[in-house]
Order: C-alpha cells, then sequence, then structure tokens
C-alpha cells in the first residue's frame, strides 16, 4: 500500500487538507512538522496516540494537541477519529495490526486500551443511535412476512447470533452466512413483504452489498447494521442502525454491534410479548423432551 495519496481519499483528506492550508501561518514549527507528517502519512498517524505521533515527528505531545486544536477540533481524539474514519475502508489486516503496535504507548495495557475502546464504541453507538430510526426497525422486523439475516465473512458471528434468537421469537427467520452459495435460490421467493436484515463493516463483503442490491431490486425492505449511513449498504437500506465497530488491533470489534443487535431482540419480544413467550414455552418443552441442556 502507498502511503501520502492524497487523491485517494478525495474530500475528507482534501478537506483536512484545506484546514491546514488556511492555518498553516500560524502553526510553530512543530506544528507544521505534524502537519507535513499527517499529510504524508496519514494512514499510519490515524492509529498513532499524541504522545506516539509527537514522538515519531520529535514533538511534544501537547504541540499535537495544540495542532488538532489549531485545525478547529474539539481535541486530538476527533481529529483521530476523522482519520480513521477515512482510511478504515483501505487498511488490510496486515495494515491494522502494525497500527496498533504503533500506537500502543510504552507499558500502555493492552487489556485496559481495548476494554475501553469497547466501552466508548457502546457509548457513541448509543449517542449516534437515532430512536425513531430504532423503532422503525422493529417495526420492520415485527411486520415481515419472512426474514432473511445476512453476514458474511467475520460478520457471520452476528448474522447467526441474531437469527438464532429472532427465531426462538418469531419463527420466520432464515440464515444467510458465509459459505452459502446458493442465496439466490434461498431468496427466491423473497417479495415485498419481506425484510432482510443485512450487517456489514469494513472493509465491506462485496457479496453482502450484491444481496442487499437484490433484495432491493425484488421490493423487500433492508434494514442494514453497519459503520455508518456512508456504507454501501445504506444507499439501499430503509432503515440504518449505526455501530461502532473499530479498536486499534487487526480484527474488528463487535462489541457495539452485538449490544445494538441485543436492544432489537429485547424490542421485539416486549413488543409482541404473548407470541413470544407462547414460541419460548413450545421451545421450553422440547428442549427438556430431548434433553438439550445439562442436568445433574
Amino acid at each position: 500500500m502507498e502511503h501520502g495519496s492524497n487523491q485517494s481519499l478525495g474530500g475528507p483528506l482534501a478537506d483536512l487538507a484545506e484546514r491546514v492550508r488556511q492555518r498553516a501561518s500560524g502553526f510553530s514549527e512543530g506544528q507544521k512538522a505534524v502537519a507535513d507528517y499527517v499529510l504524508r502519512d496519514y494512514e499510519r498517524a490515524a492509529f498513532l496516540t499524541a504522545a506516539r505521533l509527537g514522538q515519531r515527528v520529535g514533538v511534544s505531545e501537547s504541540t499535537v494537541v495544540r495542532f488538532a486544536m489549531a485545525l478547529g477540533y474539539a481535541g486530538y481524539p476527533e481529529m483521530q477519529q476523522i482519520l480513521q474514519d477515512m482510511v478504515r475502508n483501505k487498511l488490510t489486516t496486515v495494515d491494522r495490526l502494525l497500527g496498533s503496535v504503533d500506537g500502543l504507548a510504552e507499558h500502555e495495557s493492552v487489556l485496559a486500551k481495548v476494554m475501553q475502546q469497547d466501552i466508548d464504541n457502546i457509548r457513541h453507538t448509543l449517542q449516534e443511535t437515532v430512536p425513531e430510526a430504532f423503532e422503525e426497525a422493529v417495526g420492520l422486523i415485527l411486520d415481515a412476512r419472512r426474514i432473511y439475516v445476512t453476514g458474511l465473512r467475520s460478520a457471520s458471528s452476528l448474522a447467526m447470533f441474531f437469527s438464532f434468537c429472532l427465531n426462538w421469537a418469531l419463527g420466520n427467520v432464515h440464515t444467510l452466512i458465509s459459505g452459502v452459495e446458493d442465496w439466490l435460490e434461498q431468496m427466491g421467493q423473497l417479495g415485498e413483504n419481506d425484510l432482510l436484515i443485512a450487517i456489514s463493516f469494513p472493509r465491506y463483503t462485496r457479496k453482502t452489498v450484491e444481496i442487499v442490491e437484490h433484495a432491493r431490486g425484488r421490493g423487500a425492505r433492508i434494514l442494514a447494521i453497519t459503520d455508518s449511513v456512508m456504507s454501501p449498504l445504506a444507499r439501499h437500506a430503509t432503515v440504518v442502525l449505526p455501530a461502532r465497530s473499530s479498536i486499534d488491533s487487526y480484527v474488528d470489534s463487535f462489541t457495539a454491534p452485538l449490544s445494538l443487535i441485543n436492544a432489537l431482540l429485547t424490542a421485539v419480544a416486549q413488543r409482541q410479548k404473548e407470541r413470544t413467550v407462547a414460541s419460548l414455552d413450545r421451545l421450553e418443552s422440547v428442549w427438556r423432551k430431548y434433553r438439550v441442556f445439562w442436568e445433574e
């Protein structure tokens, strides 16, 4: 991967470069050095703490923070989030692993850092979830004749859990996950009264986007659980529920998306309490008959 190509990301990077251009005359020598590094190697800068970025450039941490504020950001974390949003869909797993190693301060606890990032992801997801959109999503689930849930590669874990638990309550849920090559046949009866729940995060899986496009073309409604309204899933979705998944690692964190799914499952069960209780009662009888769960 080549670093420092200001053409590759278009708008967001151009906006950052324009902020730097407009304010460059007021920068100290240290801030100019930070600006040069960020614009030249933004893909690595996105995953460096202010202290680590300062070490790379040869300036203090406070100089980096003042640089971010001079650009009009509330602080370094806001600028860093924008950098990460710009490059997240371009990074390979190797890039992300190297970024996580570079971004870890000396003696910093990986356990504490990752768990704090998960906490932050849940908090941001809660703040960014529009209550009306959440309620509309619940309505789509309850009104659907049939529900198809898809999530490929690592997102298949979320799709499997969601469809597994949702089917307990509703009984009309079908799962399309990794390794399923006959999805066109499985969605052969898909129509206007059906719902596709699609789950994907950067780097978005091409087949997931194709499944969404196909379902939209058949007139089905689409609930997208993804990272933002800029996701390729969002342009075809009836409702988009964004969830944060980024941590400083080569893997995505599904803590916040899973919490969002748990909220949807709970809301569906509460909205259709009698139907859910009846369904679970039937399941409990079957589980007891076949001794599904461990008993002394």
